[in-house]
């Protein structure tokens, strides 16, 4: 068979594949744990308190139970992909998104400003959402705004998902005031909660410029010759739905969509604030996105009936993406039950104390980042390493600081191209493009990551940074 007929298996088969090599490797690798203790309200690893434990490799039974306890253990994320598919159902039955695409269609094509100036903005904002509260999850809403409004502008489905999700992967990796990694992280190893912040805002600059120059530069490719696109003949299709001649007609929006519009950017404030200054999680975020869906239906004018099926159509068009989130999520029950994380920790940490310390940083990076595919959660992933990582980091004269900036980059970096993370098969799923499509798209981006990583490890030793 000719190499061009060869058709790369679909996400779900390659999630299923990584359930059973996961289940396989609980019969290959010992199983080993660690003593948990409190800390400030956290169940925290005890360093030096590994042991090896009774091998619990997972059966059959185990396997096929995996599906159903990631659905159990993912409840809220999937419960969150509904109701936000839903209140999207009903934004898009007013028609106001539309309209307010084709306005910003038209001024694209009417202004060098926006032609030069709009990726990189939008990229920036979605960045900054990552560094200052952990943009994760909230993403999911924005792919089915940007991918028609990329399409319309000349570009592909690619950039519509690149601007908002990796554009926020970038921000949360080289985040400077993230809660949920930064401070939970900060909190076990001992230091003054967001402490270092120069040096932190200069490595989320850093990552942000390198972002936007990939993205932009794609995006001229692209536009230029829409064939190289991973998703060309998709977007073909998505296209034929596009019609352009509404973009020449366009008067502006009307005030039922302004008003809608308003109301739904309302929401979005309340999301923000909400999660800054009162630590909202999944729950409220769920509840503002319910109440918001409701609030721009009665403003769009739909009847209860419209409401109501609108909000059915929408959570229902993301049937997938709860699958694909509910595998993804049977692969760290897997790990956990199989007790095969504590030992590849144990396994990968001991060596790293006989490095020399820029090179133990840059280790450090590395074990982050094979953790994160069995541990796909910044908080995670935090309370599990760091009570290892910040008394190492002492050992082999890093810095506490620079032991969680290599925390950041493991966790943040790999998340936007793992499989195994629920928030990056959700975004893939609602914008229907395969996992090994977008892995070959962003592949160059996460080698260009890593090497900016390690480098950026370099100067915190240099300059004894605290």
């Amino acid at each position: 068979m000719k190499l061009s007929k060869l058709k790369a298996p679909n996400t779900f088969v390659i999630i299923s594949s990584l359930l059973v090599l996961t289940a396989a490797l609980t019969w290959i690798i010992p199983s080993g744990e660690f003593q948990r203790t409190e800390l400030h309200g956290r169940e925290v690893v005890v360093e030096g308190s590994f042991n090896y434990v009774q091998s619990n490799p997972q059966s059959i039974g185990d396997l096929l139970d995996a599906p159903i306890r990631g659905f159990q253990d993912a409840a809220m994320i999937i419960g969150f992909v509904f109701i936000v598919g839903g209140a999207f159902g009903v934004f898009q039955k007013t028609n106001a998104v539309n309209s307010a695409i084709i306005g910003i269609a038209k001024a694209h094509k009417s202004s060098k400003f926006l032609q030069l100036f709009l990726i990189p903005i939008l990229i920036t904002m979605f960045s900054l959402a990552g560094a200052v509260f952990g943009m994760g999850e909230e993403v999911i809403p924005f792919i089915l705004v940007f991918i028609p409004l990329l399409l319309m502008l000349g570009y592909d489905s690619i950039v519509g998902i690149a601007i908002p999700f990796v554009g926020a992967g970038a921000g949360f990796a080289g985040a400077f005031l993230n809660p949920f990694t930064i401070g939970i992280a900060q909190d076990i190893a001992g230091l003054q909660l967001f402490s270092g912040l120069p040096y932190r805002f200069f490595v989320w600059v850093c990552t942000t410029i390198v972002t936007i120059l990939f993205i932009q530069y794609y995006a001229k490719k692209v536009k230029t010759n829409p064939a190289i696109s991973p998703t060309y003949q998709k977007d073909l299709e998505r296209r034929k739905k596009i019609n352009h001649d509404d973009i020449s007609k366009h008067d502006g929006l009307s005030g039922v969509h302004k008003r809608v519009l308003y109301l739904f950017l309302l929401g979005l404030v309340i999301l923000i604030v909400g999660v800054l200054e009162f630590q909202w999680f999944i729950e409220e975020i769920s509840a503002v996105f319910l109440v918001t869906g409701i609030v721009v239906g009665i403003a769009g004018k739909l009847s209860l009936n419209e409401i109501t099926d609108s909000f059915i159509m929408g959570a229902k068009d993301l049937i997938a993406t709860a699958l694909v989130i509910a595998l993804a999520r049977g692969i760290l029950i897997i790990s956990q039950d199989g007790k095969i994380i504590d030992t590849i920790l144990y396994s990968l940490s001991a060596p790293i104390s006989a490095l020399h310390p820029i090179v133990s940083a840059q280790a450090m990076f590395f074990v982050q980042s094979i953790l994160n595919f069995f541990v796909p959660s910044g908080s995670g992933q935090a309370v599990l390493t760091m009570p290892i990582m910040a008394p190492l980091a002492d050992l082999v004269g890093v810095t506490r600081q620079t032991a969680v900036l290599a925390f950041q980059f493991g966790d943040g970096f790999s998340n936007m191209i793992i499989p195994t993370s629920a928030v990056t098969m959700g975004v893939l799923s609602i914008a229907d493009v395969p996992w090994e499509k977008w892995a070959r798209w962003i592949l160059p981006l996460e080698i260009i990551f890593f090497v900016l990583g390690l480098l950026l490890l370099i100067p915190p030793y240099l300059i004894g940074w605290q």
